[in-house]
Protein backbone atom coordinates (compact mmCIF):
# COMPACT_ATOMS: atom_id res chain seq x y z
CA UNK A 1 0.00 0.00 0.00
CA UNK A 2 1.36 3.19 -0.84
CA UNK A 3 1.96 5.69 1.96
CA UNK A 4 1.88 9.22 2.49
CA UNK A 5 3.53 11.06 5.54
CA UNK A 6 2.17 13.85 7.47
CA UNK A 7 4.42 15.93 9.09
CA UNK A 8 3.38 18.03 12.69
CA UNK A 9 3.03 21.58 12.11
CA UNK A 10 2.31 24.18 15.00
CA UNK A 11 0.94 26.68 12.71
CA UNK A 12 -1.10 24.03 9.77
CA UNK A 13 0.94 25.81 7.08
CA UNK A 14 0.22 23.14 4.45
CA UNK A 15 3.25 24.35 2.04
CA UNK A 16 5.27 23.43 4.90
CA UNK A 17 4.49 19.61 4.24
CA UNK A 18 6.05 16.70 1.40
CA UNK A 19 5.22 17.43 -1.72
CA UNK A 20 3.18 14.84 -3.10
CA UNK A 21 3.25 14.47 -6.80
CA UNK A 22 3.19 10.73 -7.59
CA UNK A 23 -0.26 11.15 -9.58
CA UNK A 24 -1.19 9.68 -13.21
CA UNK A 25 -4.56 8.31 -15.60
CA UNK A 26 -4.99 5.04 -14.47
CA UNK A 27 -6.88 4.70 -17.15
CA UNK A 28 -5.21 6.88 -19.85
CA UNK A 29 -1.62 6.10 -21.87
CA UNK A 30 -0.83 9.79 -21.27
CA UNK A 31 1.12 11.64 -18.94
CA UNK A 32 -1.09 13.62 -16.59
CA UNK A 33 -1.26 17.09 -15.69
CA UNK A 34 1.19 18.02 -12.70
CA UNK A 35 -1.22 17.79 -9.49
CA UNK A 36 0.62 18.24 -5.96
CA UNK A 37 -1.18 17.32 -2.73
CA UNK A 38 0.47 18.72 0.40
CA UNK A 39 -1.01 17.89 4.18
CA UNK A 40 0.64 18.98 7.57
CA UNK A 41 -1.24 17.98 11.11
CA UNK A 42 -1.58 18.96 14.93
CA UNK A 43 -3.46 18.46 17.51
CA UNK A 44 -6.49 20.18 16.40
CA UNK A 45 -6.36 19.55 13.02
CA UNK A 46 -5.17 17.97 9.75
CA UNK A 47 -4.54 20.92 7.14
CA UNK A 48 -4.05 20.10 3.46
CA UNK A 49 -3.89 21.48 0.00
CA UNK A 50 -3.87 20.88 -4.33
CA UNK A 51 -2.07 22.83 -6.64
CA UNK A 52 -3.07 21.83 -9.97
CA UNK A 53 -2.37 22.75 -13.64
CA UNK A 54 -5.28 23.19 -15.56
CA UNK A 55 -5.55 25.32 -18.56
CA UNK A 56 -8.89 24.41 -19.69
CA UNK A 57 -11.40 24.85 -16.33
CA UNK A 58 -14.67 23.27 -16.84
CA UNK A 59 -16.75 24.65 -14.02
CA UNK A 60 -20.72 23.29 -14.46
CA UNK A 61 -23.46 26.01 -13.39
CA UNK A 62 -25.85 24.35 -10.85
CA UNK A 63 -27.94 25.59 -8.05
CA UNK A 64 -26.92 22.98 -6.05
CA UNK A 65 -23.06 22.86 -4.77
CA UNK A 66 -22.99 19.41 -4.69
CA UNK A 67 -23.82 18.88 -8.25
CA UNK A 68 -22.41 21.63 -9.65
CA UNK A 69 -19.19 20.60 -8.16
CA UNK A 70 -19.81 16.92 -9.77
CA UNK A 71 -20.07 18.40 -13.18
CA UNK A 72 -16.84 20.40 -12.39
CA UNK A 73 -12.72 19.90 -12.66
CA UNK A 74 -12.46 18.98 -8.99
CA UNK A 75 -10.28 17.39 -5.92
CA UNK A 76 -11.35 14.91 -4.01
CA UNK A 77 -10.15 13.21 -0.33
CA UNK A 78 -11.43 10.31 1.01
CA UNK A 79 -11.00 8.56 4.09
CA UNK A 80 -11.98 5.12 5.32
CA UNK A 81 -12.78 3.32 8.43
CA UNK A 82 -11.87 -0.08 6.66
CA UNK A 83 -9.61 -1.26 4.34
CA UNK A 84 -11.97 -3.58 2.72
CA UNK A 85 -14.90 -0.44 2.36
CA UNK A 86 -17.21 -2.25 4.06
CA UNK A 87 -17.64 0.09 7.14
CA UNK A 88 -18.28 3.57 6.17
CA UNK A 89 -15.74 5.84 3.76
CA UNK A 90 -16.07 9.17 3.63
CA UNK A 91 -15.64 11.59 0.48
CA UNK A 92 -14.74 15.17 -0.10
CA UNK A 93 -15.41 16.70 -3.57
CA UNK A 94 -13.96 20.23 -4.13
CA UNK A 95 -14.08 22.16 -6.74
CA UNK A 96 -11.87 25.51 -7.35
CA UNK A 97 -15.02 27.97 -6.50
CA UNK A 98 -15.89 26.41 -3.06
CA UNK A 99 -18.36 23.92 -4.43
CA UNK A 100 -18.06 21.00 -2.10
CA UNK A 101 -20.06 17.23 -2.57
CA UNK A 102 -19.36 15.22 0.13
CA UNK A 103 -21.13 11.85 1.33
CA UNK A 104 -20.88 8.57 3.35
CA UNK A 105 -20.93 5.59 1.28
CA UNK A 106 -19.85 1.69 1.64
CA UNK A 107 -18.52 -0.61 -0.84
CA UNK A 108 -19.79 -0.95 -3.57
CA UNK A 109 -21.46 2.84 -4.09
CA UNK A 110 -23.66 2.82 -1.58
CA UNK A 111 -23.92 6.27 -1.27
CA UNK A 112 -25.51 8.78 1.46
CA UNK A 113 -25.12 11.76 -0.27
CA UNK A 114 -27.50 13.59 2.32
CA UNK A 115 -24.52 12.93 4.80
CA UNK A 116 -22.10 16.06 5.74
CA UNK A 117 -19.02 16.54 7.75
CA UNK A 118 -19.63 18.84 10.57
CA UNK A 119 -16.14 20.46 10.89
CA UNK A 120 -14.91 20.59 6.98
CA UNK A 121 -13.69 23.28 6.18
CA UNK A 122 -11.99 24.66 2.64
CA UNK A 123 -11.82 27.28 0.16
CA UNK A 124 -10.23 27.19 -3.51
CA UNK A 125 -8.50 29.76 -5.75
CA UNK A 126 -8.55 29.88 -9.82
CA UNK A 127 -5.30 31.31 -11.38
CA UNK A 128 -3.85 31.34 -14.79
CA UNK A 129 -2.52 28.11 -14.96
CA UNK A 130 -4.93 26.32 -12.92
CA UNK A 131 -6.35 26.28 -9.61
CA UNK A 132 -5.53 25.57 -5.79
CA UNK A 133 -7.41 23.99 -2.90
CA UNK A 134 -6.96 24.19 0.60
CA UNK A 135 -8.94 22.94 3.15
CA UNK A 136 -8.56 21.24 6.80
CA UNK A 137 -10.63 18.09 8.31
CA UNK A 138 -10.64 18.64 12.53
CA UNK A 139 -8.76 16.01 13.69
CA UNK A 140 -11.82 14.98 16.76
CA UNK A 141 -13.81 14.10 13.51
CA UNK A 142 -11.93 11.78 12.30
CA UNK A 143 -11.08 10.11 15.24
CA UNK A 144 -14.87 10.18 15.35
CA UNK A 145 -15.54 8.48 12.19
CA UNK A 146 -13.45 5.98 12.96
CA UNK A 147 -11.12 6.99 10.24
CA UNK A 148 -8.01 8.00 12.29
CA UNK A 149 -6.31 5.33 14.29
CA UNK A 150 -3.41 5.86 16.30
CA UNK A 151 -1.34 8.02 13.65
CA UNK A 152 -2.53 6.12 10.49
CA UNK A 153 -5.46 7.01 8.10
CA UNK A 154 -6.58 5.03 5.04
CA UNK A 155 -6.85 7.28 2.52
CA UNK A 156 -7.37 8.28 -1.22
CA UNK A 157 -6.60 11.51 -3.26
CA UNK A 158 -7.97 11.74 -6.78
CA UNK A 159 -8.64 14.41 -9.27
CA UNK A 160 -11.47 14.87 -11.98
CA UNK A 161 -9.58 16.38 -14.87
CA UNK A 162 -12.62 17.53 -17.35
CA UNK A 163 -11.49 19.53 -20.99
CA UNK A 164 -13.79 20.78 -23.60
CA UNK A 165 -13.79 18.48 -26.59
CA UNK A 166 -11.89 20.02 -29.41
CA UNK A 167 -14.13 21.61 -32.16
CA UNK A 168 -17.05 22.02 -29.44
CA UNK A 169 -17.16 23.88 -26.69
CA UNK A 170 -20.27 22.37 -24.92
CA UNK A 171 -19.38 18.81 -24.90
CA UNK A 172 -17.17 17.52 -22.06
CA UNK A 173 -14.07 14.92 -22.13
CA UNK A 174 -14.38 13.15 -18.54
CA UNK A 175 -10.94 12.23 -17.35
CA UNK A 176 -9.88 10.42 -14.02
CA UNK A 177 -6.21 11.02 -12.05
CA UNK A 178 -5.38 9.14 -9.06
CA UNK A 179 -2.62 8.97 -6.48
CA UNK A 180 -2.68 5.27 -6.47
CA UNK A 181 -3.67 3.04 -9.53
CA UNK A 182 -6.74 0.81 -8.37
CA UNK A 183 -5.76 -1.47 -10.82
CA UNK A 184 -9.41 -1.86 -12.66
CA UNK A 185 -10.49 -2.33 -15.91
CA UNK A 186 -13.43 0.13 -15.34
CA UNK A 187 -13.10 3.82 -14.35
CA UNK A 188 -13.81 3.18 -10.24
CA UNK A 189 -12.39 5.26 -7.63
CA UNK A 190 -14.69 3.55 -5.42
CA UNK A 191 -12.63 0.68 -4.46
CA UNK A 192 -10.32 -0.77 -1.87
CA UNK A 193 -7.34 -0.79 -4.20
CA UNK A 194 -7.54 3.10 -4.78
CA UNK A 195 -6.91 3.99 -1.48
CA UNK A 196 -3.51 4.59 0.38
CA UNK A 197 -2.49 5.14 3.86
CA UNK A 198 -1.21 8.45 5.30
CA UNK A 199 1.26 7.97 8.41
CA UNK A 200 1.42 11.37 10.92
CA UNK A 201 4.68 11.67 12.08
CA UNK A 202 6.84 14.26 13.98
Amino acid sequence: MKTYEVRYSEGLDPSSGTPLTDFAFPWLKKRAPRTEFRAVWNEQALSFSFEVTDRDLVLAEAEDPGEAALGSDRVEIFVASSADLTEPYYGAEMDPRGNLYDYRATYHRQFEPEWTFSNFRFRGEIHEKGYRVRGRFSMEELRSLDCLKEKEMIAGLYRAEFSHKKGDTNEIEENWISWVDPGTKEEDFHVPSSFGKFLLVW
